[in-house]
């Protein structure tokens, strides 16, 4: 591979930890910084969403599987976050590799701020979030001037792995037109059950992608009301993004992959409000 070119990339000291967004899947959706680190690292730690191939670029670092997926064995947060401030300590260029950006829902934060407490320096480089990035693969934007002024990001279970408790459901679903959910396929049972009390009606657009950007990728179009049975008669399983609210629709004209393969858009117009106007 040729060298990034000059632009007075910063450089990685031994005894630093950067912590990185890999992105949410697909290799080309790294950032420069994140490839310029990949280059540079001596350990790299990266979680269980992070493809084999972005590890292909730091072949000169050891690297350090550190997962952990619901409902698997997986290695304790607090144990992750000492063996980097232990590999910091032994003079290491360590890079710290998670999936989507590290700052959202990604434990980034508690990652820092233990290296910060021992202290250890840190760089943070963000990376493209699979709640925007995922279902931007998918076709779906997370924000459309004729659908939506709000989006909300929130996650489908909490340390315990419950759906979290501290979450008004109430004034999520009346205050938000679109929300995001990761980590909901566990709990979307309930979740779903939430949203329909809180006043979500059930003809609800919703969408569930999996493995987003990856070549497994697979998008599930469904309702609020029917959201659980057709998750389990398509038997999608985890990793996935939730998609609920009218964005939704947008995949109808927006399925950029699926008109790569040769498709037409299925409704050029699925708002519904007559022929598309100019844009101002």
């Amino acid at each position: 591979m040729t060298h990034l070119p000059d632009h007075n990339w910063p450089q990685m000291e031994p005894g630093w930890v950067w912590l990185c967004g890999a992105g949410p899947g697909d290799p080309g959706l790294l950032t420069l910084h994140a490839l310029n680190a990949l280059r540079q690292a001596d350990v790299v730690i990266y979680d269980a969403l992070v493809q084999e191939a972005i590890l292909d670029w730091a072949p000169q670092a050891e690297h350090i599987y550190a997962g952990k997926r619901g409902g698997k064995p997986s290695t304790k947060q607090r144990d992750i976050s000492l063996r980097l401030v232990d590999l910091s300590r032994a003079g290491k260029r360590v890079l710290r590799l998670k999936g989507g950006d590290p700052f959202v829902f990604g434990r980034g934060g508690e990652e820092a701020q233990t290296l910060v407490q021992h202290g250890v320096p840190i760089r943070i480089i963000p990376g493209i979030s699979a709640g925007i990035g995922g279902l931007a693969y998918a076709g779906i934007p997370v924000t459309h001037r004729d659908v939506n002024q709000s989006v909300t990001f929130v996650t489908g279970h909490d340390q315990s792995g419950n759906t979290p408790g501290s979450l008004d459901w109430q004034a999520i679903s009346k205050g938000s037109q679109v929300i995001v959910i990761y980590m909901g396929m566990k709990h979307i049972a309930q979740i779903s059950a939430k949203l329909l009390e809180a006043g979500r009606p059930a003809s609800e657009p919703v969408a569930v992608v999996t493995t987003a950007t990856t070549q497994d990728q697979k998008v599930l179009e469904s309702t609020l009301g029917t959201l659980v049975a057709d998750i389990e008669a398509a038997g999608l399983e985890p990793p996935a993004i939730i998609c609920v609210g009218r964005s939704v629709l947008m995949r109808q004209v927006l399925d950029w992959q699926s008109m790569a393969a040769g498709a037409v858009p299925r409704d050029l117009d699925p708002l519904g409000r007559g022929r598309p106007a100019e844009s101002a």
